[in-house]
């Protein structure tokens, strides 16, 4: 795949690197990266891979941009308010490198319309903010065999890791089999969160598409990144593959 000069110029520091040169920046022109949400762990990770040279970002949203949203979800403007998070993040994304397509779904996930989706992406990142649109995605990745890179925030403390049962890892129900009791793990709308601790675990997510798509360094499959900011401090605690799990199981 051949590359402009304007493009050497636009990825040269990527290409200096050794992990990634000029064939891992045209497998990230080839890829196509679809993100759940568009909103505070979205935000970050539609910025970073439309930087990279990601050549197609799939955005899966169906909510609008509201004040509230603007302490933490960097991808849209005081201007975006009242309009939808999917054009939003599009225009940014555009103004970011014009070169980057944006698939717009301005739709909620379901049973019914998942697999369609999903099955058009090399990579799923999820961001969402409940656990129903977790496991659904979950489901999906793991029938379209799919890699999965989902993170999760709250308050000051978030997490991340890398779903691939195709290759030997757990999906997220080996991990995550049963959603937590009520009032264990609200929401940032019902906890609140800190502004920047999506910018941290989004960059993060972004991090580990780049060096999947590329083939550079030790990916989070079967390792769960824990981050907590107050204390600034950083888990990693390994995670195995359940073979009786109801999604990615031997059954």
């Amino acid at each position: 795949m051949a590359f402009s000069d304007d493009d050497l110029d636009r990825y040269a520091r990527h290409i200096m690197l050794r992990e990634i040169g000029g064939p891992g920046q045209a497998r990230l022109r080839k890829a196509k990266v679809l993100s759940i949400g568009a909103g505070g762990l979205g935000a970050p990770v539609l910025m970073y891979l439309a930087a990279a040279g990601v050549g197609t970002l799939g955005v899966v949203d169906d909510d609008m941009v509201d004040l509230s949203n603007l302490q933490r979800q960097v991808i849209h403007a005081t201007g975006a308010i009242g309009t939808a998070k999917t054009a939003s993040a599009a225009e940014t994304i555009a103004g970011i490198n014009p070169g980057v397509d944006v698939v717009r779904h301005s739709l909620r996930l379901t049973e019914e319309n998942a697999d369609e989706i999903i099955g058009g992406y090399d990579l799923v990142c999820d961001g969402s903010d409940n656990f129903d649109t977790r496991y659904l995605v979950n489901r999906a990745c793991a029938r379209a065999s799919v890699p999965l890179v989902a993170g999760a925030i709250g308050q000051w403390d978030g997490q991340l890791s890398v779903y691939d049962p195709g290759k030997g890892g757990p999906c997220y129900a080996c991990v995550f089999p049963e959603r937590p009791a009520d009032g264990l793990a609200p929401s940032c709308a019902e906890a609140g969160v800190v502004g920047a601790l999506p910018g941290v675990i989004g960059s993060l997510m972004a991090m580990e598409v780049i060096k999947y798509l590329c083939g550079a360094g030790e990916i989070l499959v079967g390792r769960l990144l824990v981050y907590d900011a107050l204390a600034a401090e950083t888990r990693t605690l390994t995670v195995r593959r359940d073979a009786g799990c109801g999604v990615c199981g031997d059954a």
